[in-house]
């Protein structure tokens, strides 16, 4: 299944936060949350959970990188 790559705005706090929880194995749940909605809000049907892949190196726009699997033949 195809992955969309999906870019949240973020502050360096909630970034640096969510970056040790993924190191920690454990899971920001209301960042992935955010990322299905914006898979949502995209017109696609996510295929499964959104996987954290880390965060932009933006001096002032720091941004948290999910990539989520979608069903290549839906769109709602």
């Amino acid at each position: 299944m195809p992955l969309l790559r999906v870019h949240l705005d973020s502050d360096r706090i909630t970034a640096r936060r969510v970056l040790q929880l993924h190191q920690e194995g454990k899971t920001h749940h209301e960042s992935r949350e955010a990322a299905r909605e914006q898979v949502w809000r995209q017109g696609r049907t996510p295929a499964g959970d959104p996987i954290f892949v880390g965060i932009t190196n933006g001096r002032r726009n720091v941004q948290l990188l999910y990539d989520v699997e979608i069903y290549s033949d839906t769109v709602r």
